[in-house]
């Protein structure tokens, strides 16, 4: 468990400290989820740099794009160190494409987030069974839903700590770090892609846009996928 003591201490952390922090605390039972992207990719670099004993993985929901999966090839080849890879049930994604169609999730809120259920929320579930914390790499600029989110939280749902070392973060400070310590990124960043999803879910943003609003641009919704909404 995390004191009070503990948490405040943590609070007052540097990203680096913190990971280091969480990952002494817990000798085991501590994850980090990734999705690539540039915020997840600094999370990666601190951990892996510093040999942190904290698993890292991602999900291949099946719809992404090609340059997910080269850069995570790169990581591998950088850091020596795998990502683990977590798929959804096969029998799922066909039930839902043979009943629904192949790209249902456009026709209604309902089907995408079903969609992303299926994709993305039961393989997460499946890789944080027997997790102790959570280690995610949202920032409280990225949303209205993830602004008033604390560093560390209790996940009642989940029943977990999660843990966000990035949320206090500008998007310059994601940038100043990545180049500052020579760290990949998706190419799609370059050309407007901010937050990155599924290939068919994921468009540019225009300047001054809000970071998620290329999310499932054809709806007005939350722009979340159920990952982080509990």
């Amino acid at each position: 468990m995390i004191s009070k003591e503990d948490a405040d201490t943590l609070k007052q952390l540097s990203a680096e400290d913190g990971l280091k922090f969480i990952s002494e605390k817990f000798s085991e039972g501590v994850v980090f989820s990734t999705s690539l992207g540039q915020e997840d990719q600094v999370i990666t670099d601190i951990i892996f740099s510093n040999q942190l004993p904290i698993k890292v993985f991602t999900l291949d929901t099946g719809r992404l794009f090609y340059e997910h999966y080269d850069l995570l090839s790169k990581n591998n080849s950088r850091y020596k160190i795998k990502t683990e890879v977590y798929f959804p049930d096969a029998s799922d994604v066909e039930k839902y494409v043979n009943e629904k169609g192949i790209n249902a999730f456009y026709h209604s809120v309902e089907n995408r987030k079903e969609c992303c259920f299926i994709r993305k929320v039961k393989p997460l579930n499946r890789a944080l069974e027997n997790a102790k914390v959570w280690i995610t790499g949202l920032r409280s600029e990225q949303s209205e839903n993830r602004e008033n989110m604390p560093v560390l939280e209790w996940d009642e749902h989940r029943n977990l700590y999660k843990y966000n070392p990035l949320i206090h973060w500008t998007y310059q400070d994601v940038l100043d770090y990545l180049e500052e310590q020579n760290v990949q990124d998706l190419p799609l960043h370059k050309k407007g892609f901010i937050s990155v999803g599924c290939q068919p879910c994921t468009r540019a943003i225009e300047p001054g846009e809000n970071p998620r609003a290329g999310r499932w641009w054809w709806e007005n919704s939350h722009k979340e996928c159920g990952l982080h909404t509990h």
